[in-house]
């Protein structure tokens, strides 16, 4: 089956989004307008500021389609800022609940500012793996991260537990910072906190994919 996944494209690593997914076989189209988001099988919602996007989304006439697209069970992937819209609750800066659906809260800006952004590894429930192997290498960006999640929610990764042989988790990345969750799944939403579009490993991309041909 051909799919159209769409990037919603008012702010972000757009075109990398659209790459990575279509290295995984998938037809892509930007949505900046309501009527763009007809005919699409599933949204990637790429990082970025979240009340910027948020606030975009109502200039655009996006919010309101795009929230009932959401309940009605369109397959969204949110990356960091796409994380933030997509959370049911959000703490910090006054953060918005432009979207929800997503039963979890998150923490905007957790792991500090744009000169603490990092890369670690993380072991992936269920996508990194595969016959590939390893760890999938990922790169936070002013990062949320998520702090509690409901009932359906199933926790994809955390960040690397402190131990004496910690080499995947920098030296900086304080104690409180690691064991934190960063990717989740409920039903057809996915959300991560770091940017697998910007490292070339599609395999949470391929991931996405899979969930826009399924019905849960």
């Amino acid at each position: 089956m051909s799919l159209t996944i769409g990037v919603l494209a008012l702010q972000g690593s757009v075109r990398e989004h659209r790459l990575a997914l279509e290295a995984c076989s998938a037809r892509t189209t930007l949505v900046r307008r309501p009527e763009e988001l007809a005919g699409i099988d599933g949204l990637v919602i790429p990082g970025g500021e979240s009340t910027t996007i948020a606030r975009l989304l109502r200039v655009f006439g996006l919010d309101g389609p795009l929230r009932a697209r959401v309940a009605d069970g369109l397959a969204v992937y949110g990356t960091c800022a796409g994380m933030i819209l997509l959370a049911d609750r959000v703490i910090g800066d006054g953060g918005p609940r432009a979207l929800g659906g997503l039963d979890v809260t998150v923490r905007r800006n957790a792991f500090g500012r744009q000169t603490e952004s990092f890369e670690t590894n993380l072991a992936i429930d269920g996508i990194a793996d595969d016959e590939r192997g390893g760890p999938l290498r990922a790169v936070f960006i002013r990062a949320p991260w998520v702090e509690q999640v409901g009932p359906g929610v199933r926790v994809l990764a955390r960040t690397s537990e402190p131990s004496s042989d910690d080499a995947a988790t920098p030296a900086h990345t304080s104690t409180s910072t690691r064991g934190r969750i960063v990717a989740v799944q409920q039903g057809r939403l996915l959300a991560t906190a770091f940017h697998p579009e910007i490292t070339g490993d599609h395999r949470v991309h391929e991931h996405f994919v899979q969930m826009c041909t399924s019905d849960a």
